[in-house]
């Protein structure tokens, strides 16, 4: 474990403060979802950006009224992770594989990808005789390499961030049953690491955006390198992003097109490399004032911004959310923004459940 985490892996950081992190990031990940579902697919203009701006300050004006922010399978396939963390305290991916299949043909319509559909198909014919399998069938053998496992990782960062190996290993093995190239499993595994480390920093001493970098980048490294297939030099990307991360930041937060070099070099489609790194941006990014984000909040700072990098604003933000609620807490979420996204009450409940559950279990 690296000196940064081991810092404040060692109790500093109160239980109460624990908590409210667990809270604050599920909470966000639901937000990020419910708010960017709408823009999804969008590629914003600047005249879009006013608009966005008008439509969170409507979400957070108490006399708003609205139906509730629907949540998409981001937010359907995270709460199955949760659960199965919650009800195994030894992991069973078979009875992971059942809670995604059933969320799926329970409520169909959330907006599954049609690969997935296929995995979650082939998983009941075959009755999960190899939860890993349908999988490693899909695009010739080649597996998905889409941000799924990423979008839904959040609440293994959170019951496993007292024991780094067990978190990597079960983050792994939870992706494997829909992600099986490794530019899936390793987007997955970045997410988990970077929603740990912002689990683990203190909030009340603010994140140096190259600290933090350098810190996910060295985990990365040793992640990618421990792969054995290196066909198209693929294994080194989230590693060579995180260095474009670092150049991002560095650049004067005004300059022109600077949002459409993020979009370039880091991207926002469903791709796990480009979309994953793209949340971290994000999150590091609203550590400061953004010209086009008009909000003192760092949290609501977060998720405005990544939906107008456009694209798969739902998923992008989401994962975005998830950082900035597991380093900011709970309190730092406005309340009026929560109760405007579907599911808000029992995402909340949940992640009491999983904070109870990671206290008695023997793996933490």
């Amino acid at each position: 474990m690296c000196p940064f985490v081991k810092k404040f892996a060692m109790a500093t950081l109160e239980n109460s403060l624990i908590k409210s992190k667990f809270r604050g990031c599920l909470l966000g990940s639901l937000i990020g979802d419910c708010v960017g579902a709408p823009f999804e697919g969008d590629t914003v203009t600047s005249g879009d950006k006013i608009v966005i701006q008008r439509y969170f300050e409507k979400l957070q004006d108490p006399s708003f009224k609205a139906p509730y922010k629907q949540y998409t399978d981001d937010t359907a396939m995270m709460k199955s992770v949760a659960k199965f963390l919650i009800d195994k305290p030894e992991p069973d991916y078979k009875f992971l594989a059942k809670l995604f299949v059933n969320e799926y043909y329970n409520e169909p319509n959330r907006g599954y990808g049609q690969n997935v559909v296929e995995v979650f198909q082939k998983l009941k014919n075959t009755k999960y005789e190899d939860v890993f399998k349908p999988a490693r069938e899909q695009f010739f053998g080649g597996g998905s390499y889409g941000n799924g496992g990423a979008m839904r990782i959040a609440p293994v960062a959170l019951y496993f961030h007292s024991n780094y190996d067990a978190m990597i290993e079960v983050a792994k093995n939870a992706t494997k049953i829909t992600h099986s190239n490794v530019l899936g499993i390793n987007g997955a595994l970045l997410q988990c690491v970077a929603i740990h480390q912002a689990l683990l920093s203190d909030p009340e001493n603010s994140i140096d955006p190259k600290t933090f970098c350098s810190e996910l980048s060295t985990k990365m490294k040793d992640i990618e390198e421990v792969e054995e297939d290196n066909l198209d030099n693929i294994n080194n990307v989230y590693h060579e992003k995180l260095k474009i991360i670092e150049q991002l930041l560095q650049k004067e937060p005004d300059t022109e097109d600077l949002d459409e070099e993020v979009i370039t070099k880091l991207g926002n489609g469903i791709r796990a490399h480009e979309s994953v790194p793209t949340a971290i941006y994000c999150f590091l990014r609203a550590q400061n004032e953004i010209p086009v984000v008009e909000t003192e909040n760092s949290f609501r700072r977060t998720i405005q911004y990544a939906i107008t990098l456009g694209g798969d604003t739902d998923t992008i933000a989401c994962m975005a959310g998830a950082l900035a609620g597991a380093y900011l807490g709970e309190d730092a979420i406005n309340s009026t923004l929560t109760k405007h996204c579907e599911f808000n009450k029992e995402v909340l409940e949940i992640a009491e459940n999983l904070y109870r559950a990671r206290e008695g279990s023997p793996t933490n």
